[in-house]
């Protein structure tokens, strides 16, 4: 294994970090912790300045690992992996330490803070010496979504992703889409009709071209992975030719099966086969 060989940088964001911690200490304490060779502390680490810094250490002292220890991540994590890269290093054997956020912006005393800031640092120098290289690679993609469940959450998600051209399945469990929404009267907080908002939808859906309906039918098994998802679907007995229905409902006075309202000695009504 090749020696682990760590840069760690602290940036004063202004008075941000140093107005609070005492950035001079904490540089001190982090070069004494184990495969750490270099540490050093900058006014603006994410300078050009700064950032020439860690390029040319990177260079001239052999480092393979890098810790910055500034503001949020959300801000210039990307920015520093990007330096790191710049100077002829994988861009993830970097660790990033939020002393801003973390530390300076949510403490008074400077010496809890100082303290805090230390905890940081060696918990990123720590975690870095474990970090591997990563390679970015292209791979095929397949564009088709999946959404489980026809409700009218299912519904809009389907309608606003095949609106964009993409190809979608939409797989309900029940032989009709609508979900719950089907059965309310009025909706919050208009109290519109729910069959006003749901019905032009559910039209929508089972008449766009880009949108394969899987009515009464379960997910059954789910493996792959991102862009290469594979889908096992049950597809359950139709008893009619689904191609030849118009939706006249004269099957339904042929069915098999029908529920017929039962009220007990208490009077709840109850629902037997």
């Amino acid at each position: 294994m090749e020696e682990i060989r760590t840069g760690v940088y602290i940036c004063h964001c202004g008075l941000n970090i140093a107005g609070t911690v005492d950035v001079g200490e904490v540089v001190d304490y982090v070069g004494t912790l184990p495969h750490v060779v270099v540490s050093r502390d900058y006014r603006y680490m994410c300078s050009d300045p700064g950032q020439d810094l860690i390029k040319n250490d990177i260079k001239d002292l052999n480092l393979n690992r890098i810790v910055v220890a500034s503001c949020s991540p959300r801000m210039h994590e990307l920015t520093f992996r990007k330096t790191v890269e710049n100077g002829g290093l994988n861009p993830y054997l970097y660790e990033h330490a939020n002393i801003r956020e973390h530390c300076s912006w949510v403490h008074s005393d400077r010496k809890l803070a100082t303290s805090k800031a230390k905890d940081l640092l060696r918990a990123a120098v720590m975690r870095v010496y474990y970090h591997e290289p990563l390679v970015v690679r292209e791979v095929p993609l397949n564009p088709n979504v999946l959404v489980i469940g026809g409700g009218i959450a299912g519904m809009q998600a389907a309608l606003s992703i095949a609106n964009g051209q993409q190809n979608v399945y939409l797989v309900e469990r029940d032989p009709s889409i609508g979900g719950h929404m089907a059965q309310l009267d009025r909706t919050f907080p208009t109290l519109d009709c729910s069959e006003c908002i749901l019905t032009p939808k559910m039209s929508d859906v089972g008449q766009h071209p880009y949108i394969q309906l899987l009515a009464y039918s379960e997910v059954e098994e789910i493996s792959g992975s991102i862009g290469s998802f594979k889908v096992k679907i049950r597809k359950k007995a139709r008893y009619v030719d689904v191609s030849k229905c118009v939706g006249c409902g004269d099957c339904s006075r042929y069915c098999p099966v029908r529920y017929v309202p039962q009220v007990d000695g208490r009077g709840n009504g109850s629902e037997e086969a």
